[in-house]
């Protein structure tokens, strides 16, 4: 199974990566960890990242196919993966689909989608709540502590991460609607998107993955 995740922020993918890896024995592969790997073990790839990182410039699309071919020659990567988090545009789509292809001809088996209404994704963004003290998220409604705004793990303020307010969150949909939900009709071209709704409880969108998946591949 090589598999591509997709869906705007809130959507779940995180979640729903580790339990479909699990489920088809595959590695997650997020870029979000991968730079953080690079750039904490200062790799030429990760000091390179971070010069652009450090002036607050887009890290080109170069240096992250660089840090996800690198993953990707893994031995456990050899049979298969699911990537979160990239592509996030056509272009890095284009280049992965072309790398692939060049490295043994295995392209991706499937890019799943996961469907969330607008509102939906305002309503899980913006009533997270970061313990300031132990990293411990919460949810005002899905998730809540015992008291509000004290952390139930560690007895630390719970705070609003500025990126989960509803304004930010508003822009962070644009984002996603200019540049990665174009990547849902770039595959749906290719013949292998599949869609799921992913509201409802993880457990119930995870059986819905899988399920879909084994269906669809």
């Amino acid at each position: 199974m090589r598999l591509v995740l997709l869906g705007p922020p809130g959507a779940g993918k995180g979640t729903q990566a580790t339990a479909i890896a699990e489920a088809f024995t595959i590695p997650a592969i997020s870029t979000g960890d991968l730079f953080r790997k690079n750039v904490g073990e200062q790799t030429e790839l990760g000091k390179l990242a971070k010069q652009y990182m450090d002036k607050g410039d887009l890290v080109p699309d170069e240096v992250t196919l660089g840090m996800v071919w690198d993953r990707l020659s893994g031995a456990d990567a050899r049979e298969g993966f699911l990537l979160d988090g990239f592509p996030r545009t056509v272009p890095q789509a284009e280049q992965l689909e072309s790398g692939l292809n060049e490295r043994g001809g295995l392209g991706l088996n499937a890019a799943l989608n996961l469907d969330v209404p607008n509102d939906e994704v305002i309503r899980r963004l913006s009533g997270r709540r970061t313990c300031s003290k132990c990293g411990h998220i919460w949810h005002v409604e899905f998730d809540p502590p015992r008291a509000a705004g004290v952390c139930d793990v560690c007895g630390g303020e719970l705070v609003q991460r500025d990126d989960d307010k509803p304004d930010t969150v508003l822009r962070r949909l644009e984002v996603y609607r200019q540049s990665t939900q174009p990547l849902i009709g770039f595959y749906g071209k290719r013949g292998f998107l599949i869609e799921i709704d992913a509201t409802g409880p993880p457990r119930e969108v995870r059986e819905r993955a899988i399920e879909a998946l084994r269906a669809g591949v």
